[in-house]
């Protein structure tokens, strides 16, 4: 009966040897030797590491990132901005509705600008920042806080450049 065994014993076979042959064969006698191939640990630090960056959570991808932002904008926009923006239009002045075309027209381009109509208040428009003046220009409701106004800027220039797909006022 042949099985596989590692010789330890003798001091003419290395021990990293494989040894094929009869068990209780002497070590002369031996039929075949073959070299052990040893498991490195070496070979295996690139696929572990690989699989434990991807599998962070400081590595999440950008479009996972996204989704959490438009949700958490979705649920700004609902609670701050919907009464009078609802899908992105305006129920209190329509030639002052969040599409791009009217942004623009308006002179509001960039997030920063976004952000500043949205926390100091433009026209017809409340402002929302927890320091805005004076006080006639701003809303009556709850402040939001520097990084909320920061995020709605973010997600409004968003939803304007995509034409607003993701935001509707009867549910998801």
């Amino acid at each position: 009966m042949e099985i596989l065994s590692t010789v330890s014993c003798c001091s003419n076979i290395s021990p990293s040897l494989l040894v094929k042959g009869i068990a209780n064969q002497a070590p002369s006698k031996l039929k075949h030797v073959e070299p052990v191939k040893k498991l490195h640990f070496n070979n295996l630090v690139p696929p572990l590491v690989a699989a434990v960056v991807a599998l962070s959570p400081i590595c999440s991808t950008p479009a996972l990132a996204q989704t959490v932002d438009i949700q958490r904008g979705t649920t700004l926009f609902r609670q701050a901005c919907i009464g009078c923006h609802d899908a992105g239009g305006n129920i209190i002045q329509p030639g002052a509705t969040l599409f791009t075309k009217d942004l623009e027209r308006n002179g509001v381009v960039t997030e920063d600008d976004i952000y500043r109509v949205t926390y100091y208040g433009k026209g017809r428009m409340p402002g929302f920042g927890e320091s805005c003046t004076p006080r006639g220009q701003c809303t009556f409701g709850p402040r939001l806080t520097d990084d909320e106004i920061r995020l709605l800027a973010e997600f409004v220039k968003l939803q304007a450049d995509q034409g607003w797909p993701n935001v509707a006022s009867n549910g998801d």
